[in-house]
Parts: structure tokens; sequence; C-alpha cells
């Protein structure tokens, strides 16, 4: 039955539609004069979708294809976190190459709305629209600067793969509803709790396939180095950020909630995931020049981690996955808002490694920060980055996966080692060029506040275990 609780339930959605149609039709008549005007709209569009988060009943909607709880509201507020900040620092990135474009916030906008929709699915129909909706303008995003080679490159590469991914989850969840009559998450695991047949095994390989494909885990990691490397940067984050939450999230719902008598099948596939990401994301970023590429299997590397606590399949699993993804979130944003202020004297954008160079001499508090971000991500303590990984090791001991955890923090030393390379090249190698003085008002107020949470983070700690343990909750 659809009633007025329905459009409640869906709140968030609804703002950012109606205000991405508005903004649309002002970008439409107006132009490119528009863009500051959208953007900061747009922005407003986020918070007062998050804000609606809050007043927004839980419950399911539109007969079952929506669900609204403390895992979505989590999940959504780290995207609309990660979608506007993506907005935020996007301006002066795309003026160096000309006027900024409108259509870049809403793009976003309406990525957010697939977004919110895929960590909301409770059917697999609306699985695959918010799904869809969210890959449509992330192709776009990608090949945003069109006469940059490189950028055009890796929306084609995007485009094609996403396209094979799709075919791969939609066949997947043709099987499923094949075999269980349903496509409905909470039909499935009714049909599954009766014993797996082969054909729903099938599906459920399938499924998962697509969905590690859109998490960027390994061996469907392909496009992500190319990708995070061609687009332009402020897109490279919103990428390395909100989709990744969002796809993480769904894969999340689906392995608990649909496939969650199955977990005996499901578990292996995700060991297999999660250490295959965390030792090539590891190993193949060794030798790489180029900081957004660095990332990218940085990224990769992180997805796997966040996997074991998957893996556990148990409540306190699912809220360490969740407090990963909230820590990785401020660390990958942080570094990001980093890489965007590596320019050299003209002002032109710089990605190489080396440029970085004794920017400790020339840039102490960039230095700072980024070496902040890069110790983070490699879980040293008594930073924020070494909590979400303990979280995930401690969930999966407790599951008894001890041997997974083992090999998780042993593979975590590779990690390590290129992190540490980025902190030995600003603080001890001769320097470079120096990059051009200063950055805006905004981007230093990001760096400074994403900085502050990783040192000062653990203050939060209450904060957020009570959050997690409410969202895990939502799906047990």
């Amino acid at each position: 039955m659809i009633d007025a609780s329905s459009f409640l339930m869906v709140m968030p959605e609804l703002i950012l539609t109606g205000a991405g149609l508005i903004l649309l039709m002002v970008a439409a008549y107006v132009g490119d004069r528009s863009t500051s005007a959208v953007s900061w709209f747009s922005v407003f569009s986020l918070l007062a979708a998050g804000l609606s988060i809050i007043q927004a009943p839980q419950g399911v909607a539109f007969d079952g294809l929506y669900r609204a709880d403390a895992f979505s509201a989590f999940a959504k507020a780290l995207i609309y976190i990660s979608a506007a900040v993506s907005i935020i620092v996007a301006p002066r990135f795309f003026a160096q190459g000309g006027a900024p474009r409108a259509e870049y916030p809403l793009l976003i906008v309406f990525s957010s709305v697939g977004m919110g929709m895929m960590v909301s699915a409770a059917d697999l129909l609306t699985l695959y629209v918010g799904l869809e909706l969210t890959s449509l303008s992330s192709y776009v995003l990608a090949s945003f600067m069109r006469k940059d080679t490189r950028s055009a490159e890796a929306g084609l590469k995007y485009f094609v793969l996403g396209a094979l991914a799709s075919g791969i989850l939609l066949y997947g969840m043709s099987l499923l509803y094949g075999f269980t009559g349903t496509t409905g998450f909470d039909g499935i695991a009714t049909a599954m709790a009766d014993g797996i047949s082969n054909g729903e095994l099938f599906g459920l390989v399938f499924v998962l396939a697509g969905l590690a494909f859109k998490i960027s885990a390994v061996p469907f990691h392909m496009w992500t180095p190319d990708v995070y490397e061609g687009s332009p940067t402020p897109v490279t984050a919103f990428f390395a950020s909100a989709p990744k939450v969002a796809a993480m999230g769904l894969t999340v719902r689906v392995a608990v909630e649909a496939m969650g008598p199955g977990s005996s099948a499901w578990q292996q596939i995700i060991i297999f995931l999660a250490l295959a990401s965390i030792v090539l994301g590891g190993i193949a970023a060794i030798n790489q020049t180029n900081i957004k590429r660095l990332l990218a299997y940085s990224s990769i590397n992180n997805v796997g981690f966040a996997l074991i606590g998957l893996a556990a399949g148990t409540q306190e699993g699912v809220a360490a996955v969740m407090s990963y993804l909230a820590i990785y979130v401020v660390m990958t944003l942080g570094s990001f808002v980093c890489v965007l202020q590596m320019r050299d004297a003209d002002g032109n954008p710089v990605e190489d490694i080396a440029s970085l160079s004794g920017l400790s001499q020339s840039r102490k508090g960039l230095a700072a920060a980024f070496a902040i971000f890069m110790f983070s991500l490699a879980g040293i303590p008594p930073l924020f980055g070494f909590w979400a990984k303990f979280l995930v090791f401690d969930a999966a001991v407790g599951a008894g996966l001890t041997a997974l955890a083992a090999i998780g923090i042993a593979a975590s030393v590779i990690g390590a080692f290129y992190y540490l390379k980025i902190v030995k090249t600003m603080y001890f190698d001769d320097p470079a060029p120096e990059y051009a003085r200063g950055g805006s008002f905004v981007e230093n107020g990001i760096i400074t506040v994403c900085a502050a949470i990783i040192v000062l983070g653990y203050l939060l700690n209450p904060m957020l275990d009570s959050a997690t343990a409410a969202a895990a909750q939502a799906l047990f």
C-alpha cells in the first residue's frame, strides 16, 4: 500500500530530485553564468536532504521496494557529506581549464538520488534503478573535461566496463528471481532458508560479481586506476568517497538481508575478494608515480579491509564496516583536497609524486596534513585510521576468522610501505620546484577539519559507536 508515510520515508530523494530539476532549468536558461549559484543551492539541497533523514519515519515503503532505517540513514549522511565537499572544491579546479560548467553539481545531485535508493533498496528492482541512476551520472562526470584526452578515455572505459558489470548483475538478479520466485530481499532470504539450490547459488555469485565491480574489489578492479587518474580531481574525490559508500552499503544490505541464510556460500567469496583486494591494492601501488593512481590502488586496498568486517557476517562486523567507511571518507576527502593544492607556479595541476619532494620546507601545513592522512591510511596508531582497521580485525576474530585477520594484518604492512614513501618524499628528499602559494579558504578549511578528525577522532567514538551499532542492528 502506498500512503503518505511512504512519501515521507523517501523525502531525502524527493528533495534532491525536486532541487535537481529546478536547478537544471536554471542552468539551461541562464547558462554557465549560474554555476556558482547552482553549486551552492546544490550543496544546500544536500544539506536539506540530510536533515530530512532525521525527521523521516522508518519502515518499508512502496509495497516493500524501499526501506528507511538506521543503516540507510547512516550511509546517506556519509554520501551527502562527500557529495557536498566534491561540489564545494570543484570551482577552483575547473576555472583553471576554462569556465566552470553548471552541469557538474547537477550530475552529483542526481547521482546522490541514485545512491540514496541503493542503500535503501529492499528489492532487486530498486537496487538496479538506483545503481543505474548513479552509474549514468558517473560516466558523464568521468569524461566531464571534454577537451582532455585522459578524461574522455576514463569516461569511455568506465562506461564500457560499467555496462558489462551491469549485465552481469542483471543476469544474477534474473537467476535469483527465477529460482526464488521473488525480487524482494525478504522473499529471497525466505527461499534460501530452505537450502540454496544450484540456480540460487549461481545467481548469488553473479550478483556479488556485479557489486564487486561497483566497489572496485579485485578481480573486478581494472577500471579504477585509469578512471581515477583520467577524471578531473574533484570527480575522482567524489568517486573515491560517495559511490564507494553507496556500493559498499548496498553490498552489505544484499549479503545480510537478502542472502543472510546463504552466508556459508557468500562468506567464501567475500573472504577471497577481501584478501585479493588487500594484497593487489598494496603491491600494485608500490611503483606508481601518479598520486591519483596511487590513491586508486589505496581505495582498492581499503575496500579489502572493509570486506573483512562483512566476511564476519555478524552484527559487530557490519558495525565495523560502517565505522570503517566513515573514517575512510574523512581520510579520502582530506587526501584529495591536498592533491587539489598540488599546482605548479603557473597554477596548473600537478600529479607526479616526485613533485612533492621537499614540500615540508615550502608548504609546512600542507605537508603535515598530507602526512597525517597517509599515516592514517596506513593504519598507524594513534591516528583514527588505526581504529578503523582494529574494528574490522576484531570483528573477524570474534567470528572465528582469526586466520583472515592475521593475513590482513600482515598484508597491511605492504600498504604502509607506499604511504610512508610519500611522507619520506615530502620530508627527506631534495626540494622540487615549489607549488603555487596558497589555496582557497574553503580547501584549507576542509583539510584542517579532516586532519583534526583524524588526530582527535577518538573523542567521537561514543557517538560513532552508537550510530554504527544502530545501523548494524537495523539489518539483523
